[in-house]
């Protein structure tokens, strides 16, 4: 098995990374994988940068361990989570959510659930460059909700 978790300030590039997922594992009948970007817009203001930070070591232990959980949830036979970190423009790529299972099922609700998680849990600290100058970003009320339909409460809950 393949790396699991990258925090990095490189694009990644989803073709590669499920051919990866997928490399000699014939049981695999279902992928499924999110792709979240950077938008031009939040909260109904203009957003002309991100800067995501975070802290080495103990962001990627949290998400093996949110992978974990998912493997004890769903039936999986891969995942894989790469978030980046550093500065962000408007349309660069932000994070990629991947799964095998053998069943198009287990892999819709696993990919959700790690979105789910990684929106509440991880620790990654965003900070959005406006015309009004820099604010940083909380998780929403609705990044909560969509955690507590696994049966999570969110940290800052």
């Amino acid at each position: 098995m393949g790396t699991r978790v990258s925090i990095q300030t490189a694009d990644f590039d989803l073709s590669a990374e499920v051919a990866q997922l997928r490399l000699n594992d014939a049981r695999v009948g279902a992928v499924c994988s999110f792709i979240g970007t950077v938008r031009d817009r939040n909260d109904g203001q203009g957003v002309q940068a991100m800067e995501l930070e975070h802290y080495p070591g103990m962001t990627e232990k949290s998400i093996e361990a949110m992978i974990d959980e998912a493997f004890q949830r769903f039936d999986l036979y891969g995942a894989r989570v790469i978030h980046r970190v550093g500065l962000l423009q408007p349309l660069d790529q932000i994070v990629l959510v991947a799964v095998t299972s053998a069943h198009r099922g287990e892999s819709f609700q696993a990919c959700e659930f790690l979105m789910d998680y990684l929106k509440t849990q991880a620790p990654f600290w965003k900070k959005e460059q406006t015309p009004d100058g820099a604010r940083w970003v909380d998780a929403r009320v609705s990044d909560d909700a969509a955690l507590a339909r696994w049966g999570i409460k969110a940290r800052n809950g």
